[in-house]
């Protein structure tokens, strides 16, 4: 028996919890089209008004991850995982750990989408390596995965097609940040692509979509409880993102210094947390006894040279010029250089770094639609961190700009992004708290 929409949304616009059936029925209605569109934004906004039980909330998950393909990985031997980041700025730890992680024996099947805001998402950065290819069919993405260890490709279509309608439709509905909703959203898809263990990383503070501490808790527990119940291993580190993590942001340029980590030559927050995340995959996926243990695992394939070698052999695999991890001069690089430079003595007491994130957009390493074409080569490179101290001319930050760049604009933002004071700020936790 067909249940009607306007009951479902009359039922949640009271307050009343949604049983499976209506659940099942709204996400088969968004995807057939059964539910019109007013019907499915006036029941989002009762979602978002009301909330959702943490059952509800499950079905809603489980539903959308079931909308479309179900990536089955059981016929690839050994424990499978993924991360997901809540989205920041100079946040490549992506290229860092799955390579790392797959040199430690562990398969790293990941499946990540276009980058909307800032800058790119990892398959933009992916796609400023040299001939490199984020496509792949299923039995191809299974056969790397198998073979090498690890892959990073695009989304299937066919991959909780559901969330896709909604996220369009909460994207014009101002319903984005309903904590039901971001939870469902993120975790279908993770659950549709198959894998064993998911470790996300939570992004606190002003370049985050959860702003303050206790809005980035909630969500990082209501992840972890929800993906738990779904039969999976969740756990989530919770991270400051009051500055960039890494120093370099723009796709080619965080290319460049994810290399540069893999290969000894820096180290840092963007490293910290990219260990910190690595060894909770091999902890929750039975690889390692601790997380201590396992950063030091991941520290040894580091020194050892081995995770440069497997990201080399992932670019290879999927049609990439490998040789650009001993040679980071084949990336694309942007034809102009600006310096800003400190106007006054002191420390770095604040980073707006969402500003420092649209700066590098209004040079061209971000988009605002999907359809937005990206400058690969653009970006910031950043010289001083939170708590530095500079003296009057002081080089802060080094813009990276194209023919198209705003660069007036992208320097007057970045100018007034970097705050300088007489005191050293008080320094917070880089990891804010672990969420198992």
């Amino acid at each position: 028996m067909s249940i009607n929409p306007c009951e479902i949304i009359r039922k949640k616009r009271f307050g009343g919890e949604l049983n499976e059936a209506e659940i099942r029925a709204f996400v088969t209605g968004v995807v057939d089209g059964s539910f019109a569109d007013y019907q499915t934004s006036a029941l989002l906004m009762a979602i978002c008004i009301n909330g959702m039980t943490d059952r509800e909330t499950l079905a809603l998950t489980l539903a959308m991850a079931k909308s479309g393909d179900i990536l089955e990985l059981s016929d690839i031997d050994g424990v499978k995982a993924d991360k997901h980041s809540t989205g920041g700025v100079g946040d490549t730890t992506s290229l860092i750990l799955v390579p790392l992680v797959a040199a430690c024996g562990v398969k790293m099947a990941k499946m990540s989408g276009r980058g909307l805001g800032f800058t790119g998402g990892t398959l933009d950065k992916l796609e400023s390596i040299p001939g490199m290819s984020v496509s792949k069919d299923i039995e191809g993405f299974k056969s790397q995965v198998r073979e090498t260890g690890c892959a990073i490709i695009g989304q299937t279509a066919e991959l909780a097609p559901a969330d896709k309608v909604l996220y369009a439709l909460r994207d014009v509905t101002s319903t984005v940040d309903c904590l039901p909703l971001v939870v469902s959203s993120i975790l279908s898809k993770k659950l549709a692509a198959g894998c064993d263990v998911v470790v996300l990383d939570v992004k606190t503070g002003s370049g985050a979509i959860m702003d303050t501490p206790e809005k980035s808790r909630q969500l990082a527990e209501t992840m972890v409880r929800i993906g738990n119940m779904s039969g999976k291993r969740f756990s989530a580190l919770i991270t400051d993102m009051d500055q960039p993590l890494g120093n370099y942001i723009g796709n080619a340029l965080e290319v460049e210094e994810a290399i540069d980590v893999l290969a000894g030559r820096a180290s840092g927050d963007l490293k910290t947390v990219a260990l910190a995340l690595g060894a909770h995959i091999l902890r929750n996926a039975g690889r390692a006894a601790s997380v201590e243990e396992g950063v030091s695992m991941l520290e040894a394939k580091l020194s050892s040279g081995e995770g440069l070698e497997k990201l080399g052999d992932m670019i290879q695999a999927q049609g990439g010029d490998r040789r650009v991890v001993k040679d980071t001069s084949l990336l694309p690089k942007a034809p102009h250089r600006i310096e800003l430079r400190a106007d006054r003595a002191g420390y770095v007491t604040r980073m707006h770094t969402s500003d420092i994130g649209n700066a590098a957009k209004l040079l061209g390493a971000g988009r605002e639609r999907k359809t937005d074409a990206l400058d690969l080569s653009v970006g910031i490179v950043m010289h001083k961190r939170l708590g530095d101290a500079v003296r009057r001319g002081d080089l802060l930050a080094t813009l990276h700009a194209g023919e198209k760049s705003d660069r007036v604009g992208a320097y007057n933002l970045l100018k007034r992004s970097i705050e300088i004071g007489a005191e050293a700020p008080e320094k917070k936790p880089l990891i804010q708290a672990v969420v198992e």
